[in-house]
């Protein structure tokens, strides 16, 4: 591996860069927490070599949402299932608006 390839994962985002200590300080919350939505199969941290799990920014990102629902009162199963339906309404979105520019492309005299 080169030094070019280590600083171009500063920006993936789906780089398992964070100790579950790191991650939880992070987000304000306890490791406990990371345990609880994993356990849920919110988020499913990579393990590093000596079995310690490691946290993307992605993942940090969807622990924090869940977080949030949690500090408002909803319950954790819900919370992650919440997560889940946001995040999968999210891509729905990104793809048909990936179908909506490739058919106006496609046909750019059509009205709409």
């Amino acid at each position: 591996m080169t030094a070019d390839d280590s600083y171009g994962r500063l920006d993936d985002d789906d780089y398992p860069a964070y100790t579950m200590g790191r991650a939880a300080e992070m987000l304000g919350t306890t490791q406990g927490f990371l345990r609880a939505i994993g356990e849920a199969r919110l988020i499913t941290p990579l393990r590093s070599a000596g079995g310690h799990r490691r946290y993307s920014r992605y993942q940090l990102h969807i622990a924090a949402r869940a977080r949030e629902l949690v500090d408002q009162g909803t319950p954790i199963e819900a919370a992650c299932r919440i997560v889940i339906l946001e995040d999968q309404l999210e891509e729905a979105q990104r793809i048909n608006a990936e179908h909506c520019r490739a058919a106006e492309s496609a046909n750019p005299t059509a009205a709409p």
